[in-house]
């Protein structure tokens, strides 16, 4: 993956609490840094995730995560958290994620995450809303 493939972006800063014995960053941080981008991704897009789950009973179930580590990253490395929504089905969504260095353009870690749209009361999946698509694809014109 490439920084370009990428429109949006979340700061963060390696914090001592989040790096291992080898001083490189505990290998579950990682997805807290994924969760935190696309909360706000969403947040960038207008899109108030827990209002909307909140009014209508239907959230987004995580049903699939990958991380591939192509490089260490280390304590007080300053990163970029790219996001996008790379494809929509009928009830999922799929994230491709990476972490760059701040401003660097070879990726660090990639990963994927996969969300399922789903009615809280019966935890089955429903289909994603022409609303959410015509928003997301607002932004990730390959969607339109």
């Amino acid at each position: 993956m490439s920084r370009e493939q990428f429109w949006f972006f979340h700061p963060f800063r390696v914090r001592y609490s989040e790096i291992d014995g080898q001083g490189v960053v505990f290998n579950a941080h990682y997805l807290t840094y994924f969760d935190t981008t696309i909360t706000e991704y969403f947040r960038a897009l207008g899109y108030d995730q827990f209002a909307d789950a909140k009014a209508t009973g239907i959230d987004f179930h995580v049903v699939k995560s990958l991380i591939e580590y192509k490089a260490p990253v280390l304590f007080d490395q300053e990163l970029d958290v790219g996001a996008r929504v790379a494809r929509i089905g009928n009830s999922s969504v799929v994230f491709e994620l990476a972490i760059f260095l701040k401003g660097g353009v070879d990726a660090l870690v990639t990963g994927e995450i996969v969300w399922v749209y789903t009615d809280q009361q019966t935890h089955r999946p429903v289909p994603i809303t022409k609303s959410i698509r015509d928003l997301i694809a607002t932004r990730e014109p390959h969607l339109a």
